[in-house]
């Protein structure tokens, strides 16, 4: 089983029994406001959610993970897509450098486990907090699309960042 280990936190694969803590993130509109989705209205919408989590796992991906601080799940970090970096931290926990700390983590994973190239990300142009994470980490911003999400019946934008791996473009190069 898939598992990282950083200073303070546990990035680990999803079980059925972290549905109700997903569900305090998920259902959060604060927490929300700058997501792919909106909230989640119900328990058994997180419950899917962590359901393909899991199935997806069996199936050979190892990289998308819960985020644990002291035994309880704060969070999500990892690679939606094969390339791309998200990551959601419960409210009350912000401010600590959990973000922080997963979205590194989950980085150096993809470098170095998933041998990935390079690592993108799409935010929400609105969403200053982890615009300002991603490029204090060394993401680059690389495009600009409008109205890509419909989330609840409002369009929402998309700013595109990418970082690459760094032993394939050391610097000066």
């Amino acid at each position: 089983m898939t598992s990282i280990r950083t200073e303070r936190l546990l990035l680990r694969p999803a079980r059925p029994e972290d549905a109700e803590a997903m569900f305090e993130v998920l259902s959060d509109p604060e927490a929300m406001r700058f997501w792919s989705t909106p909230p989640h209205e119900s328990v058994e919408r997180t419950r899917a959610w962590i359901d393909r989590m899991i199935v997806s796992h069996a199936c050979g991906w190892h990289g998308d993970f819960l985020v644990e601080h002291d035994g309880l799940v704060v969070g999500n970090a990892g690679f939606s897509r094969a390339s791309e970096v998200g990551f959601i931290i419960r409210r009350d926990c912000w401010g600590q450098g959990f973000g922080r700390e997963a979205a590194s983590a989950t980085i150096a994973y993809g470098f170095e486990t998933l041998d990935l190239p390079a690592v993108t990300a799409d935010v929400d142009p609105r969403n200053l907090a982890s615009l300002g994470l991603l490029e204090s980490l060394g993401f680059a911003r690389t495009g600009f699309a409008e109205r890509t999400f419909n989330v609840g019946g409002q369009w929402v934008d998309s700013l595109y960042l990418t970082l690459e791996r760094p032993d394939l473009h050391p610097p000066g190069c």
